[in-house]
């Protein structure tokens, strides 16, 4: 057993990116430098990843989708989907960020708790990106636990304010990997994937509202799909004042929320693997304190059940 809570990152994860551009990619950076001021990351915690298998990659995403990616072939509307410019710097950053949520995952099931400093990127289906997000790390990583036998059942618990659309998409048709998207109905994407267990948060809705409605539900959702691995997505576009949430949540309720799932989890001897999702401000600083809220609920767990 670690002595300390396993923590993935690579410095790779925040790349050369033109100012001013709609997507927080210092945040990853930030974040990194916060945990260690914080002493949640160490020397002897940070673990980094690999570069990704390409063999792993194309058994969740469609294969000319993949190499269309990689070679800079992207259609002008596949780029503007995904709202990134594509460059050699945006391959190697995406690859080595699906790679640490296999890390994540596998030193979860290694240790029972587990934090990625990056990853969530759920608005990707198997042949497109969407939404900032060109390959979905869960997926991936999902299928691989259930592909190689080190999982069942696998439930992806999705908290970030918008419905983990892509993810749903990936899963629609099996029952062995379950996507539960708490979302904000009045928000991104326009039209939602029905398939799947989504749960609507009224748009507005402050810590208590939201807290009330993941107590109620998420025990129920455990007691039903008796998963034996929990991916656990954490994003912070819930707060209160992030640009593209709609949800009046405070740093004290999402701290509050990350205790409560990743414990209830834990209790249940159930391995946790959390990425941290989305969070968008101007200010990435901002953001960077917001996601860290996931690595400083995780590591209060980890002191006190794993």
């Amino acid at each position: 057993m670690a002595a300390q809570l396993p923590l993935v990152f690579h410095p790779h994860y925040s790349i050369p990116f033109p100012a001013g551009h709609r997507f927080p990619m210092h945040k990853f950076r930030l974040l990194a430098e916060r945990l260690r001021t914080q002493g949640i990351l160490t020397q002897e915690n940070e673990y980094q990843p690999s570069p990704l298998s390409l063999t792993t990659l194309m058994q969740a995403h469609d294969k000319g989708y993949v190499q269309r990616f990689i070679r800079g072939k992207l259609s002008k509307q596949e780029e503007k989907d995904i709202g990134l410019p594509w460059s050699e710097w945006l391959v190697e950053r995406t690859l080595r960020a699906v790679s640490g949520t296999l890390l994540t995952s596998e030193l979860a099931l290694e240790h029972g708790l587990a934090c990625h400093l990056a990853g969530g990127t759920h608005h990707a289906q198997p042949a497109r990106g969407a939404g900032f997000c060109i390959f979905n790390d869960l997926a991936v990583a999902a299928l691989a636990l259930v592909n190689s036998g080190k999982a069942k059942k696998v439930l992806i618990l999705d908290c970030d304010v918008h419905q983990g659309d892509g993810t749903i998409a990936f899963f629609k048709d099996r029952t062995d990997i379950v996507p539960i998207s708490w979302h904000c109905e009045e928000n991104y994407p326009t039209l939602k994937q029905t398939d799947g267990v989504n749960i609507a948060i009224p748009k507005g809705a402050d810590d208590d509202l939201y807290l009330s409605i993941l107590r109620e539900t998420l025990p129920k959702a455990l007691a039903e799909h008796q998963p034996d691995f929990i991916f656990y997505d954490a994003g912070v576009d819930v707060h209160q004042d992030d640009r593209l949430g709609h949800i009046n949540m405070t740093d004290e309720g999402i701290l509050e929320r990350d205790k409560y799932v990743i414990q209830t989890c834990i209790k249940q001897n159930l391995p946790v693997a959390c990425v941290i999702g989305g969070g968008y401000d101007r200010q990435e600083e901002k953001v960077a304190r917001r996601h860290s809220l996931v690595h400083q609920a995780a590591h209060w767990v980890w002191e006190r059940w794993v």
